[in-house]
């Protein structure tokens, strides 16, 4: 229990003390007028107070990632913890704070034409596609599990679910973003956060107590911890998916100073939800072998189901059938929000943004809707193997691409540089680890990983050389 309490202390420090060094090195400026003002559509720029804004941008990067991700991470043990907070802190809560606030500077750009601006047009229609298909894939992951609870509690067949589910996500994804994700997702934010705060003060009440940390790996498998606990663990510590929903929000804040509490804030709530349902997963069942028992019996949603019934009666059972279906649900719609944003970026032209507005913007959705709806008919956890992998994939690109710009403007560059290094090795070496992967042994896949990281590391290496020789000033220098 100490391990567990002290990891919550350390994230809530991490906020108050490393979110002003982040800030500091980017250099906000309240003069700056915002794209919420500058660009004011009655669609998807318009002014929102912070405190709704961080509520959204919560509800929107987390839905059930942290849940499912910290209790699939449990069967590793107390070792998730370490990686919750350090990944929060020093990785997932930077990478959210540069992709809204570079969004912001930028007029509410999304990511991939962030990505185009300091790593190169190449870069950019590389990850337009991947960004692309990851919301596609997130929404039909995040779609199927909530079907097929709501065809239990209803009358309704598995099939009208989902297509009640894209009726409300077309409608989502069209509909002006003060209209339902304005007014609606700060209350789904609330109950995401009251559902957290109740598992975590019945912790205290269990019969066993939360485990205090050891670095053995306790997975019932064996599964290597690196990198499959930073595959798994995605949403508690960092995840690309963040990078493309950071731009929803940047598009409505109304000063500058805000993105610390609503970028970098979401992240580190985000990191507690984790860390209490990480710690619900390895006390509750009695130990990982119990836990892998539970997920083989009811998978993620069963166990959430368990526990929150166990630990808060009624209350958590109707919690956990919220939980369940609306928190995912609430995640689709903004992944095809944000990939019909993209689209628009890519194939309508500036000029002709403002001409048949709502009939681009629904041809659009339908254009990411139809697919994502036929992937819903196929396995879930096929689904979430690709999921996984190219979440992380888009979060070390989010990282490289905050790393330029601070070697751009001169500034303080390690911040970004040193997480995308570590994620440009994780994610290397799941690839060839990895069954949707190449599937080879862990020496050689460790192989592979640090020669890719080691030629990553000379690429940025050469572009540090071609900034000081363009200008003298030292790119390290801090803002």
């Amino acid at each position: 229990m100490i391990t567990f309490v002290g990891a919550i202390c350390l994230l809530i420090v991490g906020y108050y003390v490393y979110s002003k060094v982040v800030e500091r090195i980017f250099g906000i400026d309240d003069d700056r007028e915002t794209p919420a003002y500058t660009k004011e559509d009655g669609m998807d720029y318009m002014p929102m107070s912070w405190w709704k804004g961080s509520l959204i941008q919560l509800l929107n990067i987390a839905g059930l990632g942290p849940i499912f991700g910290a209790v699939l991470g449990a069967l590793y043990g107390p070792v998730a913890f370490i990686w919750i907070v350090i990944g929060s802190i020093f990785a997932g809560a930077v990478h959210d704070y540069f992709s809204g606030m570079m969004s912001l500077r930028h007029n509410g750009e999304q990511y991939p034409s962030l990505v185009g601006r300091y790593l190169g047009k190449g870069a950019k229609g590389t990850i337009n596609i991947i960004s692309i298909v990851l919301m596609i894939l997130v929404a039909a992951a995040f779609t199927a599990g909530p079907a097929q609870l709501m065809a239990q509690v209803t009358p309704l067949s598995f099939t009208m679910c989902l297509v009640v589910i894209f009726a409300y996500f077309v409608l989502a994804a069209v509909l002006p973003v003060n209209k339902i994700i304005g007014r609606i997702y700060p209350i789904f934010g609330v109950i995401l956060i009251l559902m957290a705060v109740s598992i975590g003060i019945g912790l205290f009440f269990m019969d066993n107590p939360v485990p205090n940390l050891t670095m053995a790996n306790l997975h019932p498998d064996n599964l290597p911890l690196w990198p499959l606990l930073m595959i798994t663990v995605s949403c508690g510590a960092i995840s690309g998916f963040h990078s493309t929903q950071s731009p929803i929000i940047a598009r409505t804040m109304k000063k500058e100073s805000d993105g610390k509490k609503v970028f970098y804030g979401a992240m580190i709530a985000e990191g507690v939800i984790a860390l209490i349902w990480a710690a619900a997963g390895m006390t509750f069942f009695g130990n990982t072998g119990g836990l892998q028992g539970a997920l083989a019996a009811g998978g993620p949603s069963g166990v959430v189901n368990e526990i929150s019934s166990s630990l808060l009666g009624t209350f958590g059972g109707v919690l956990a059938i919220i939980g369940v279906i609306i928190l995912p649900i609430t995640t689709g719609d903004t992944s095809l929000r944000s990939s019909r944003m993209m689209l628009a970026d890519l194939f309508v032209k500036k000029e002709n943004k403002g001409n048949g507005g709502k009939g681009k913007t629904l041809l659009l959705t339908a254009v990411v809707a139809t697919p994502t709806f036929l992937l819903t008919q196929i396995d879930y956890t096929f689904l979430w193997r690709y999921v996984g992998f190219t979440n992380q994939l888009v979060a070390t690109v989010m990282l490289w691409t905050a790393a330029m710009y601070l070697v751009k403007k001169q500034k303080f560059h390690w911040i970004c540089s040193l997480p995308a290094l570590f994620m440009t090795m994780t994610v290397s070496t799941y690839l060839f680890l990895a069954p949707e992967g190449f599937e080879l042994p862990y020496n050689v896949s460790m192989m592979f990983g640090a020669g890719i990281t080691a030629l990553t590391a000379g690429w940025f290496g050469y572009q540090l050389w071609k900034a000081r020789r363009s200008n003298p000033v030292t790119v390290e220098q801090v803002a």
